[in-house]
């Protein structure tokens, strides 16, 4: 097995663990989204354990994104990071004993393969190891105020009016999967320095610039999960972290993508399945529902 291709089963490893942390992260959250997510909130939080373990959970994803990156290209990795939705409806259907419509199966196989149709006609490869400083500096700006905005927006400050609960939560929810794309890119950054030592890497900005980027993508991530529903922070998570990320891989390490007229018109039909499909899966009954009991014959009275 080459170098590139460990990228990809570390890849799929890094969204099974981010999708198990979105659940138990959300499990978490539904204790405090009556009140909503306050700074104080997190103190609450950490006394439960089944946010203790989405947490875990999301250091053991962080890792194997962290391999993953140190092997590919982001154009590579962060598309294939998607599936997490898959796995979110696989962890929803075990423990809470549902089952799948027909549609939810097919929006996965549509998601599976808008994925891989995207991957085959980009092609993704190439790109430099390092970023220049200008470029970060542009990249963290821009991000920066694309995630200002839209909790400015959320949370209806100054004259702006306020937003419903499932919208704060799809506007926040946007707003994560952006900063998401960006904490890659620093992760990319961070994996190509691995070689040097320990040393030239804590010397370095990347640990740093991780650590305050991260911590706050999270407390974003945790804002939105208590927003509102799972279905509707969900597919920003899910679209706008590989987009964000397959953008700066381009921007930021010069990574390619194949840009031919067949080329291009299989990387927009592949995204447009994707996004067909993570906006029927998101509003599944798996989700939607997520805080009714199990319906024993919920397949055959909907079918």
């Amino acid at each position: 097995m080459c170098l590139v291709e460990w990228a990809i089963p570390l890849a799929i490893a890094a969204s099974f663990c981010t999708a198990a942390s979105s659940v138990c992260q959300r499990l978490g959250a539904r204790s405090i989204e009556a009140e909503g997510f306050r700074s104080s909130s997190i103190f609450r939080l950490v006394r439960r354990p089944v946010w203790l373990a989405g947490i875990a959970s999301m250091i053991l994803g962080f890792a194997c994104q962290l391999g993953a990156l140190h092997f590919g290209p982001l154009a590579l990795v962060q598309p294939i990071l998607s599936l997490e939705l898959i796995f979110v409806f696989a962890c929803i259907a075990v423990m809470g004993s549902r089952q799948m419509l027909w549609r939810d199966w097919a929006s996965v196989v549509a998601l599976s393969g808008g994925l891989g149709l995207f991957l085959f006609a980009a092609s993704p490869s190439g790109g430099r190891p390092h970023a220049p400083g200008s470029l970060w500096w542009a990249a963290g700006g821009t991000t920066f105020a694309i995630v200002l905005l839209s909790v400015a927006v959320a949370s209806g400050i100054g004259r702006m009016p306020e937003v419903a609960p499932a919208r704060r939560a799809a506007i926040l929810g946007i707003a994560t999967g952006t900063g998401w794309g960006f904490v890659a890119g620093v992760i990319k950054e961070l994996s190509a320095r691995l070689d040097l030592g320990g040393g030239a890497v804590i010397c370095s900005w990347p640990p740093y610039v991780l650590i305050g980027a991260g911590s706050l993508t999270v407390l974003l991530a945790n804002h939105a999960l208590a927003a509102g529903p799972l279905a509707a922070s969900q597919p920003g998570f899910t679209i706008m972290d590989p987009l964000a990320a397959t953008l700066l891989g381009s921007l930021l390490f010069g990574e390619h993508l194949r840009a031919g007229v067949p080329h291009l018109t299989g990387e927009a039909l592949g995204l447009v399945l994707m996004a067909g499909a993570v906006s029927v899966l998101s509003h599944s009954h798996l989700i939607t529902g997520e805080g009714a009991p199990p319906a024993r014959h919920l397949v055959d009275s909907r079918q």
